[in-house]
């Protein structure tokens, strides 16, 4: 489900029912040259590729090159990977005077706060 240009309100409703029943959520707006995305994907479990790393063998050669791992290009293994979203209720309930949160403040971007 897709939404946009819809109040907070109709939006939090509709990602509950999407959660409820494994239904993919997104929604966005734009404001002038500000906007925002959301998306809840509940589970979502996906497979990544990953090239297998290998050191130099020691002693070959000298200098500040040998201490760093190669990549080997050949040989590639697939690793599964799962990521729970989480609801957009959720996301704007944040509470911002705790310890945590502050430190996180520094990393959210100011377009976070369009929605509240």
């Amino acid at each position: 489900v897709c939404l946009t240009c819809c109040s907070r309100d109709v939006m939090v409703k509709i990602d509950q029912i999407c959660h409820k029943n494994s239904v993919k959520f997104f929604t966005g707006d734009v404001f002038g040259y500000h906007g925002y995305m959301f998306a809840d994907l509940g589970e979502h479990e996906f497979v990544e590729e990953k090239t297998k790393v290998t050191k130099v063998s020691s002693g070959v050669e000298d200098g500040p090159d040998t201490k760093k791992a190669k990549l080997d290009s050949s040989e590639t293994t697939m690793v599964k990977k799962r990521v729970v979203f989480c609801q957009l209720k959720e996301a704007l309930a944040v509470d911002w005077s705790g310890e945590k949160a502050k430190a996180a403040l520094k990393r959210t971007a100011p377009d976070y706060f369009l929605l509240q």
